[in-house]
């Protein structure tokens, strides 16, 4: 039986992959993946067979990768950032049961919250937590009450998937959300592009980031009440009593 890699490639960029991804790519015999992300492994590996699915045809990609493997083939799943965050990996284990004999290793990579964390400074010094804005898979209802447990437990939080042309006021939604129990002075930051071209980053408070526009190239992150703007940089301290 072959074998599958599932590898977060981080941004895309070939300086933000990690030595044990650049090494599941070279020895995959295929790789498979989301159109884009597909595209961007293949600039680094050129010359390696690919198969690419566009949105919304993941299982028919993560099937199609277990059958090659299962045929003996070594497979490199790609996703972006990190596989196991909002990634691949969760539904190819799901599945990994109907294709005995096949061996999946997944391959951690940079998730977003950690590349735009450092282009920031260090929010996400002390604990923190991750939420999804996107309500494609996960009711808004759960979103929001995850948000207002985050909250409530003062977490900093990045926020994946923050607006879209179909979802452009779920920012301004989960703010409000937040505002219930975070001063509107609440340090936070956003970033844009990180790794790629285009890259930004800029710091604005809780109640100027309600009336901002962002997309889904957007990693949105929200202090905590100890989050500091220190010569802006955006900083959760870790407790130390500097």
């Amino acid at each position: 039986m072959g074998e599958l890699f599932i590898v977060g490639i981080g941004s895309g960029k070939s300086n933000s992959l990690t030595g044990e991804a650049r090494a599941a790519l070279a020895a995959a015999q295929l790789i498979c993946g989301y159109t884009v992300y597909v595209e961007q492994a293949a600039e680094m590996f050129p010359g390696k067979a690919v198969y690419a699915t566009p949105m919304m045809r993941e299982l028919e990609r993560c099937h199609y990768a277990l059958a090659e493997a299962q045929k003996g083939k070594s497979i490199a799943m790609v996703c972006s950032g990190d596989a196991g965050v909002y990634g691949m990996a969760a539904p190819v284990l799901e599945l990994l049961p109907q294709y005995p004999g096949v061996t999946v290793r997944v391959v951690a990579g940079v998730t977003a919250a950690l590349s735009g964390a450092a282009l920031l400074g260090a929010p996400l010094g002390h604990d923190f937590c991750v939420i999804s804005l996107s309500d494609l898979l996960t009711p808004w209802e759960t979103i929001e009450k995850r948000l207002r447990c985050a909250a409530e437990g003062d977490f900093a939080i990045a926020l994946y998937n923050p607006s879209s042309k179909r979802r452009s006021a779920h920012l301004r939604k989960a703010c409000d959300v937040l505002l219930e129990t975070r001063r509107g002075e609440t340090v936070c930051g956003i970033v844009r592009n990180a790794g790629r071209d285009g890259e930004s980053a800029r710091l604005l408070t809780l109640a100027e980031l309600r009336d901002t526009e962002v997309d889904m190239l957007t990693t949105v992150f929200i202090g905590s009440s100890q989050t500091k703007d220190i010569g802006g940089r955006m900083v959760t301290p870790r407790g130390y009593g500097l």
